[in-house]
């Protein structure tokens, strides 16, 4: 039973230090108290990680927030684990340079070129900062050693998507998604491989008492002479093998998306389809995808030095791409078709060997995927399918010159030779409008509901809560819930493992995810969470999109971020598969105004309450962006104008990862 959250009455206080927060730099980030929590850390000892290493955890945290001091700004930095050793394109979206700011955590970066800094661990502060807490957090002793041990080798830190920054060029060089430092160490993670039984790979979602809702969701459709929806997996007249697949899955009816997505996809057409979070739309390119593969009698791929796969699958972060892949494995199950998975954070070598020994499905993210072309591992003339999950995100500013990149391959089929999908929960229309570059002129738009529409299925609470209130606020509800799996999301990597460690000391067990963590530490805290281990997950927007975890009851956005389509799309890590969920988000004046409108109408579509301060803010708000629940395609008739230029301001990017 969901209990309900706790009401906060106190205002937001004025942004005194006025601090821009474009940036992920210390000083936007710990906001106005560090002065009160910096020395506390200082003195603080980390230990007892439950991966067996022992020490004791007793930090005194005071307050979470502000400005740091200047003459502990680069101790503080070189302890407090915020450095990463490894860098992927699916956490490096462009964030607006200013001058004298710092991306990242413990980077410096100069004027001509980003070059990256490294931050030396001395043996005498190994005990000291994030690599030593509980939960997980940083990194073994023994892995520090052999890091320090190993040949260093350099390379320059630029831009993904964005050629210069502040009038200069900016550096980089693409290794395998993975941009070191001048003395970092190569990735050698290699992922574990999955479970291969039979029960392991056919294990699935429980659907919730609110499945059968979803027919009422109303469905459009634009374009010309669309396929009618199929109303049952029989009608698609799938081979026996792939439908005993469908039912070992889990797989009885069919949601609106795969209504709708399943006979468009057969029919060869190319597709953009927008439905909310949760409601099958990884099922609704995979299944046709397949059931095309083996009526067209797809061989089995045998080992050479490369591959030629028919289907290229993009996601924008590792775990969804991961989950992608687990997916399209339940649905081969038992036939030729390989699928294989690569992504940033590990072995480049290892996503060599995967690709070598076959494939037919990739599925990948953008970094790794452009790196294994450029090796000559991938070949892509034999490509027919070509999708884009999230496809909004890998359109915008921080994937869009990747994807064009993909598509301008001499030897990849233009698009008229290809069918390209597009699925996501929310598509701004200025991502609309880009779309056209990549689909063919009759493709057809699906909308399930509202296009950026929030699951009805999530109870949404917005709170005003100000800054130096938020830390008690969480702690609150989180102990009001008891032990229910929540996802706590906040808009910086350091404030992630601020406050887990924060939570942990008040003896509620969590964990975090970022971008700058190490993906061995991104995949056991996924999996801790999982397992409830640990039922408290704080996160960035690295875990915000597509990721399907179970008993997700509740979400909690200690920082709003900065559009309304990434709130649509944290809030929907629970509510899935017709289950139902809650979502609590602290508003601050100072920070979020610009959303109120967008939040407003966010609540209304979804038939939520609106709270009569939020209505009272949006109606004062002069804004940067309302969203927009239109259909450019169904306004422009179709012809999507691909030279549109689109503006982002800076706080779009801030908080990816």
């Amino acid at each position: 039973m969901h209990r309900d959250y706790p009401d906060a009455t106190a205002a937001p206080p004025s942004d005194s230090a006025g601090h821009s927060m474009n940036q992920e730099d210390w000083n936007a980030e710990m906001g106005d108290e560090a002065s009160l929590i910096l020395p506390s850390l200082e003195q603080a000892s980390f230990s007892e990680r439950p991966n067996g290493i022992s020490s004791d955890f007793t930090p005194s945290i005071g307050s979470f927030g502000a400005v740091e001091r200047s003459n502990t700004r680069q101790d503080t930095q070189a302890r407090f684990g915020g450095y990463s050793r490894s860098r992927d394109t699916d956490e490096c979206l462009n964030r607006q340079h200013q001058p004298g700011s710092r991306f990242g955590s413990g980077r410096n970066f100069a004027n001509r070129g980003f070059q990256e800094r490294n931050v030396v661990e001395d043996s005498g502060t190994q005990n000291r900062g994030f690599g030593g807490f509980p939960c997980g957090f940083g990194q073994s002793e023994s892995i520090k050693a052999q890091q320090r041990d190993r040949p260093q080798s350099g390379v320059l830190l630029g831009s993904r998507g964005r050629g210069a920054f502040g009038g200069h060029a900016a550096a980089y060089k693409e290794c395998g998604e993975e941009i070191r430092s001048e003395r970092g160490p190569k990735v050698t993670y290699v992922p574990p491989p999955p479970p291969d039984d039979e029960q392991a790979i056919f294990a699935h979602y429980q659907t919730g008492i609110n499945f059968d809702k979803y027919d009422e969701n109303i469905v459009e459709v634009s374009g010309l002479d669309p396929p009618a929806p199929f109303l049952a997996f029989e009608e698609a007249n799938l081979c026996q093998t792939l439908n005993m697949n469908i039912a070992k899955a889990g797989y009885s009816k069919l949601t609106p998306v795969q209504k709708y997505s399943i006979p468009i996809i057969l029919a060869g057409r190319d597709l953009m389809a927008c439905a909310q979070t949760g409601s099958g739309k990884t099922a609704a390119f995979l299944l046709p995808i397949v059931a095309h593969m083996m009526r067209n009698g797809v061989t089995a791929s045998s080992f050479k030095e490369q591959q030629e796969p028919e289907c290229i699958i993009v996601a924008p972060t590792r775990e969804l791409i991961n989950q992608i892949f687990l997916e399209a494995r339940k649905f081969v199950y038992g036939t030729c078709i390989r699928p294989v998975v690569i992504y940033g954070g590990t072995q480049t070598g290892h996503s060599i060997r995967q690709v070598m020994q076959g494939c037919n499905i990739l599925c990948a993210t953008p970094g790794r995927l452009l790196d294994i072309i450029g090796r000559e591992k991938i070949g892509l003339c034999n490509v027919k399918y070509l999708v884009l999950d999230e496809a909004d995100r890998m359109l915008d500013m921080g994937f869009g010159l990747d994807m064009k990149q993909l598509i301008s391959y001499p030897s990849m089929p233009p698009k008229d030779k290809r069918q390209t999908l597009m699925f996501s929960a929310t598509f701004p229309d200025e991502v609309q409008r880009l779309a056209g570059e990549f689909l063919k002129t009759d493709y057809l738009f699906i909308v399930v509901g509202h296009v950026g529409g929030a699951c009805s299925d999530v109870q949404q609470n917005i709170l005003q809560v100000p800054q130096y209130s938020k830390r008690d606020k969480l702690v609150e509800i989180l102990q009001s819930i008891g032990h229910e799996r929540t996802m706590v999301f906040v808009d910086k990597k350091k404030k992630a493992d601020y406050i887990a460690a924060f939570l942990c000391q008040e003896k509620i067990p969590a964990t975090s995810i970022h971008g700058d963590r190490e993906q061995r530490e991104r995949e056991v805290a996924l999996q801790d969470f999982r397992s409830g281990k640990f039922p408290v997950l704080v996160a960035t927007s690295v875990a915000a999109r597509g990721l399907d975890i179970e008993n997700v009851q509740h979400v909690i956005n200690f920082d709003l971020p900065p559009t309304i389509e990434d709130y649509v799309h944290r809030i929907g890590r629970t509510g899935r598969c017709g289950n139902t969920g809650k979502a609590v988000s602290f508003f601050d004046n100072n920070s979020d105004g610009h959303l109120a409108r967008s939040l407003v109408k966010v609540l209304s579509d979804a038939q939520q309450e609106v709270p009569v301060w939020l209505e009272e803010t949006a109606f004062g708000f002069q804004g940067e962006r309302v969203f927009r629940s239109i259909n450019t395609q169904k306004n422009c008739g179709g012809n999507m104008n691909p030279g549109v230029k689109v503006s982002y301001s800076a706080r779009t990017f801030e908080s990816w990862d």
